[in-house]
Formats: structure tokens, sequence, C-alpha cells
């Protein structure tokens, strides 16, 4: 195998990749191999039919298409190796040439790492900022554990109100038709959560248990299900419980169930802390924000398509890993929200460009700096991960490559990039 490197505008390059003549007639006669079994021929039974008479009937590139599938992921991977690039996004495989007996020829355009020209990135100005916590935010934290630590009761004698909790049973109707999706039972919902579609919630207000309700609502025109987008629907619901939120008391008795204090004015004042704390972690994390915004903006990278592509699909998966921890899908999400996928990754894509110029540019500060981990750090930073992965430490080294160390040590180098610039910030 060889490979040619031509390297092109916006940060990306093309490999044309030269697989042996021998090594595709091999993969052509695996692709035979697979699939002879599911070929059958007038005059031989299923699987038996010669590897000749199977091309002279359907023509002799039959088998090329899988002989190809079989070539590049293997010369695709040497190859990419062999370059020295540092390619960042998934390849555009083009098939040059593919033929029996010859040589089989492929090219691979690629993103690769954008190189970083840096401007100023010491004595960053940034706004000096004061926090303060006042009893509005003091009383409003309260009250979000005193949610958290309320129970639910069942309420039998009157009617829904805005904040109750219902159990339903409910069942959608577009033009008649019942759809895919549109019923469910016993069904938790809170009203006025707005996690239903329009104006859904709005109609199971002032209603009793076992009342029989008729629900019209209208699917957003931008509905991810492209048969309801814009659609009228009408939902048969049926009320089976109401439930209302009861919170404890704010006394002495709630401090100890919540806190590790005696008393309520205890707990109040380790709010407060707590409140302060959080709100001097947001300022810190305000300023690395700007220091590192305006180090963007001083520096130049010419950043491809494909690697913010790339970035916006990994931050949708994270995405859907953590409403996936709420007990939600994706695909439930987007029903509940009228999101699409293309308008999610719209969406995304904003951060994911300033996410990658963010890493690039701290790499390129630790880089200028000549700011690196040492083996301490990163054997640190491995027992921490051992520990969050309840693995021995010795076990995880043991499954952690060069590559993936090389990582690690990259992170905390930019970990440190990033204390680097706060540090040499003058706040004005």
């Amino acid at each position: 195998m060889s490979v040619q490197v031509e390297k092109l505008e916006k940060s990306m390059a093309k490999l044309t990749i030269t697989v042996e003549a021998d090594k595709f007639t091999a993969a052509i006669d695996t692709a035979y191999q697979k699939n002879k079994g599911k070929i059958a021929l007038p005059g031989f039974r299923k699987g038996k039919a010669p590897r000749a008479m199977i091309e002279k009937m359907y023509g002799s590139a039959v088998f090329y298409e899988d002989a190809a599938n079989e070539v590049i992921p293997e010369a695709y991977e040497d190859a990419a190796k062999e370059s020295g690039l540092e390619i960042v996004a998934q390849p555009e495989i083009d098939v040059e040439q593919m033929e029996k007996g010859k040589e089989f020829i492929f090219t691979a355009t690629v993103a690769i790492k954008p190189e970083v020209t840096l401007g100023a990135y010491k004595g960053i100005e940034v706004e000096k900022k004061t926090v303060e916590v006042t009893e509005d935010e003091i009383n409003a934290e309260i009250d979000r554990a005193r949610e958290s630590n309320s129970r639910m009761i069942t309420i039998d004698d009157r009617a829904t109100e805005d904040g109750d909790t219902v159990v339903i049973d409910f069942d959608g109707y577009v033009d008649g038709e019942q759809f895919e999706g549109g019923y469910a039972e016993n069904y938790t919902l809170e009203l006025g959560s707005h996690s239903f579609i329009d104006n859904f919630e709005d109609q199971l207000v002032g209603k009793n248990i076992g009342d029989d309700v008729d629900v019209n609502v209208t699917f957003p025109e931008q509905y991810h299900e492209a048969s309801l987008q814009g659609k009228p629907a009408l939902f048969k619901v049926k009320i089976k419980e109401i439930r209302k939120k009861e919170l404890p008391e704010l006394d002495d008795e709630f401090a100890q169930d919540v806190s590790d204090f005696d008393t309520l004015e205890e707990y109040k004042a380790d709010v407060e802390k707590k409140l302060l704390e959080s709100k001097e972690q947001d300022i810190k994390r305000e300023q690395e924000d700007e220091i590192i915004g305006k180090i963007i903006d001083d520096a130049t990278m010419d950043i491809p398509k494909q690697m913010i592509d790339s970035q916006t699909r990994q931050m949708t998966q994270e995405f859907a890993q953590r409403i996936q921890a709420q007990g939600l899908s994706l695909e439930q999400y987007m029903q509940f929200s009228g999101l699409t996928p293309q308008k999610m990754m719209e969406e995304l894509e904003p951060q994911a460009l300033k996410r990658i110029q963010s890493r690039l540019v701290l790499e390129a500060v630790a880089a200028a700096e000549n700011i690196q981990a040492s083996e301490e750090e990163i054997d640190k930073e491995m027992e921490n991960m051992a520990a969050m992965y309840q693995m021995e430490v010795d076990k995880l080294k043991d499954l952690i490559g060069d590559d993936e160390k090389k990582q690690i040590g990259m992170d905390l180098a930019v970990q440190k990039a990033v204390e680097f610039v706060v540090e040499s910030a003058v706040e004005k």
C-alpha cells in the first residue's frame, strides 16, 4: 500500500491510497465466499454456483463493492497513520480505480487540525466584578429544598389547578385516525410544566377525577414528525388522579432534616455561604470565558466545516445521554419540544464552534509557553479516573494506550493553560 498526501485549502487534505492488486483480488474472493450462500442460479443449489458463472450472469463487478468495503477501512487507517496528519473528522471516500487484476485506488478527503496563529493572550483585560447574596435568593434556595423534600398527596375534593400533577390516559387522533406515539396509559403530567405541545395542559385545568376531556391542539410547523407538522389533533384524555405537592414547614425540624445544622438560622447562614461560593465560581467561569473569547478574537485559524459537524454530533450524543439519565429518550424529547434533528444541530453548531476554538487556542497557548503535564500529574489524573470508574489503578493503566495517555496529558496541559491566561489577566 502507498499513500500520497495533498494539502488543500481550509484545513483539508486529500489522501490518495493505492492498494496492491493481489490484496484487492483476495478481497473479491472474500466477498464471493461471504455472498455465495445467498445467490441461486438455475441448475445449481443455493451457494454452489461457481464464481465464474455468477460473474457471467451478474457482471464481473458483482463483488467489487463488497470487496472495496473489505479493503478500505484497514487501508485508510494505515494511510492515516502514515500521512502524519492530525485528522479531526470522518473521511469522505471516493473510489478512483476498481478493476480485477489492477491496483485498487481510492481517495480520502479529510479535515485536519487547523494551525493557530495566536495574537494577544497575556495581560488580557477583564471587568472586575463583585458578588453579593440577597435575602430573596436565600429564600428561593430554601424553597427549592422544600420542593425537593415535598410529598405528593392525593386530591379528591376539587378540580385540577395549575401546578397539580395529574395521572391521565390519552389517545391522539389526526384527521380522525389514531397516530403512532399518541397513546399512553397512566401518564404522569405536571400542569403548567409546558412539557406537552401547544396548550394541551391548559385544557386540563378545572377538570375533575373521572372526567373525559377532548383536548384540541395543533402540532408545530417544524414538528419532528413530518406527517404531523401543522396538523390539528384531538386528544381524548381521561383524568384518573389529581396530586399536589405538600411542602414541609419551615422550622428547626426542617433544617435538621435537610442539613447538618440544628436550627433554621444556622441552616440559612450555610445556604448564604454556599450561594456566595457558587456566585464566585460563576464569576470565575465568566471571566475565563471572557478571556478565552478575547484570545479567540485575536487569533487566526481556519476551522473546516467537517470538524464543526463532528463536534456538533458529539454534543448531540452528550445531550441524549444526559436526558436519558433522566428517563427520557432523545426521540421523546424532540416529540415534546417540537424540535427536529436538523434544528437541534443548527442550535448546537455555534456552541460546537466555540468549543473547538477554545480548545485550539488553549493548546496553542500551552505550546507557546511550553506548558506540559508531568508524569506525576498524569498518574494522579488516572487515579481520579480509576476512582470514578471504581477500578483498580493498575487495571486502568493496562487499558489505556499511548494515544489515550497522550490525550490525558494534553487535557491537563489545556487546564493549566486556562490557569495561566487567567492569572496573567488584568482586572479593570
